[in-house]
């Protein structure tokens, strides 16, 4: 099925690790930096309303909305300024978030996976979110990695996978994209002419109005046996 293939792309969050319990974690790090930092915000602000404020404030920005650590940082410097502290601030509580947002463990299929097609493919990571590959645990998995806030667009806007065609010198024909959201993931592929694998981890329906994925599994060991089968070219 996938013998044309030269290079994968990988999807992060909930693909390669799962995104709730990092984000959770991460957030309530920020919280507490700001807890000692700047009390006077936290008094005023919980949690929800800080996320409430930023998911406001990208809306209001749709030129930045694709950069999730940009809008992160500007909506806390507007908060900080208010509460009477210097936006510099901000800084330092993004950067708290994102230590914390890197602590990420892959599923325990993972490693192995990409370990097994390491060499046989050009692989490619590319993420909407502000994870940093280099500082997580599959730092040394990927020829390339891609972020929305570097391409200047999330998907499902193609900007990320031609862009990992510019780079790699591989044409979105020979690209297979694996990931978990049929709509970002799958359809975005499909519509720039790469072969697609819907990574299922939690036995979701498909959404019936669209096409389905070229294959489905369940995590990575089904993919690697799929593509044992397909002899690269």
């Amino acid at each position: 099925m996938f013998g044309h293939v030269r290079a994968i792309c990988f999807d992060l969050d909930d693909t390669l690790w799962p995104c709730v319990p990092v984000i959770r974690a991460a957030e309530a790090h920020c919280y507490a930096w700001l807890q000692r930092e700047a009390p006077r915000l936290t008094e005023r602000y919980a949690p929800d309303d800080l996320r409430a404020h930023r998911i406001e404030f990208g809306r209001r920005q749709p030129q930045i909305a694709h950069d999730l650590s940009e809008v992160r940082l500007r909506s806390l410097a507007a908060l900080l300024e208010d509460a009477g502290y210097p936006v510099a601030l901000a800084r330092g509580a993004n950067d708290a978030f994102r230590d914390a947002r890197n602590r990420v463990t892959p599923y325990p299929d993972v490693l192995d996976g990409l370990a097994r097609l390491r060499g046989r493919y050009t692989l490619v990571s590319v993420t909407n979110g502000n994870a940093q590959i280099e500082r997580t645990p599959l730092h040394a998995s990927f020829d390339l990695s891609l972020t929305a806030a570097e391409v200047g667009a999330a998907r499902p806007d193609p900007a990320m996978f031609h862009t990992a065609s510019a780079h790699t010198g591989v044409p979105l024909e020979a690209f297979l994209h694996v990931g978990d959201d049929p709509e970002r993931d799958v359809e975005a592929a499909r519509r720039v002419g790469m072969s697609t694998v819907w990574v299922n981890r939690d036995d979701n329906s498909w959404p019936p109005h669209l096409r389905p994925a070229d294959l489905e599994v369940h995590d990575l060991a089904g993919l690697v046996e799929n593509l044992d089968q397909s002899p690269s070219v």
